[in-house]
Order: structure tokens, then C-alpha cells, then sequence
């Protein structure tokens, strides 16, 4: 089993690269991750959609019918809606959330962003988070695409990660620190 799990991956990222380099040299990449970032939005919206995409036992001419629909009420590139066509003539449409999510890093690694996650217990207003954004630029000489989340488990403070550069000012952390101290002695 984890022989198709890796055949998936490695599927995802040769399409995902395909798409990234077809995009790139029509000069339609903006617009086609533009694209990408609202299929994949409408598959974690849509229960219906992420079903359909699921299903084996759907015929390709509607699937082919549906595609033609969503990139035309859309206004998809044609690149896109073709891509998308493709992967279902190729019975890889089961596979598309992987391959846009592959796209999309892709494409965030070209532009030299590095992707942070934070973590807050309380809720950040959209300047703080601009401005702890702006901070880890700077202190990392490259672009940050920064995931944000709140998390009321932390009890207080803040967990930052970039790369495999973790720093975390939470209360929740300090308490275990304390406790695995307390255990220890």
C-alpha cells in the first residue's frame, strides 16, 4: 500500500511541475495559481465537489462536463481548464487537491518564500500578523508565506515555525517543561 502512496506523491509533483512550467512559459502563472487556490477552495467548501472528485465510478464525459462548466463560469485560463481535462482523460482527477497543493508550493519556492506557521492563543488582528510577517523577513532574508492559526490550547503567548526553526512562548509549553521538571526530580 504505501508503494501507491508514494506513486501518488511522486505523481503530484511531476504533474504539479508540468503545470508550473506550462504556465510559466505561456506567462499565465499568476493567473493559473490564482485558479489552482480556488479549485482547491472549492473542494475543502464543497462537500459535493470533493465527493465527486473521490468517486471512481464517475463517467469522464461528466466529469469532462463539469470542468467545462466551473473554468467557464470561472473564466479559467485555457491552460487550466486543459490541464484539468487532462487529468481526468488520464484517470489522474482523484489525485487533482494533491497536485494543486504541490503546484502551489512549487510555485511559492520559486518566488524564494519560505512557508512559517504561527500559532497564537489569542486572536491576532490582520496588522499584528503583517507585522510578525515583516519581523521574520527580516530576520530570515527571505519572503515569508506565513500560515496563521489560533490555537486557545496555548493558554498565552506564541509558537513560531520556519523551516525547522521552532520558537515557542506559550504558557502551555512552559507548564510541561515545569511538569516533565516536576517528574525528573
Amino acid at each position: 500500500m504505501s508503494k501507491s502512496k508514494d506513486f501518488s506523491i511522486t505523481s503530484a509533483e511531476r504533474y504539479s511541475l508540468a503545470l508550473y512550467e506550462l504556465a510559466s512559459e505561456n506567462n499565465v502563472l499568476p493567473q493559473v495559481e490564482d485558479q489552482s487556490l480556488a479549485i482547491l477552495n472549492l473542494i475543502s467548501s464543497s462537500k459535493d465537489f470533493s465527493n465527486l472528485i473521490k468517486d471512481p465510478t464517475n463517467n469522464q464525459e461528466d466529469l469532462l462536463k463539469i470542468i467545462e462548466n466551473i473554468s467557464n463560469d470561472n473564466k479559467f485560463e485555457n491552460l487550466f481548464k486543459s490541464f484539468l481535462s487532462f487529468l481526468v482523460l488520464k484517470r489522474r482527477f482523484f489525485y487533482v487537491e494533491q497536485i494543486l497543493n504541490s503546484f502551489i508550493e512549487t510555485c511559492s519556492q520559486k518566488r524564494g518564500e519560505l512557508k512559517a506557521e504561527l500559532k497564537s492563543a489569542k486572536k491576532l488582528s490582520s496588522d499584528e500578523i503583517s507585522k510578525i510577517t515583516d519581523e521574520l523577513t527580516k530576520n530570515f532574508s527571505s519572503k515569508i508565506k506565513l500560515n496563521y492559526k489560533h490555537d486557545e490550547s496555548l493558554i498565552g503567548g506564541l509558537v513560531v515555525q520556519v523551516g525547522s526553526t521552532m520558537v515557542d512562548t506559550s504558557i502551555k509549553n512552559k507548564l510541561q517543561q515545569i511538569e516533565n521538571r516536576m517528574i525528573e526530580a
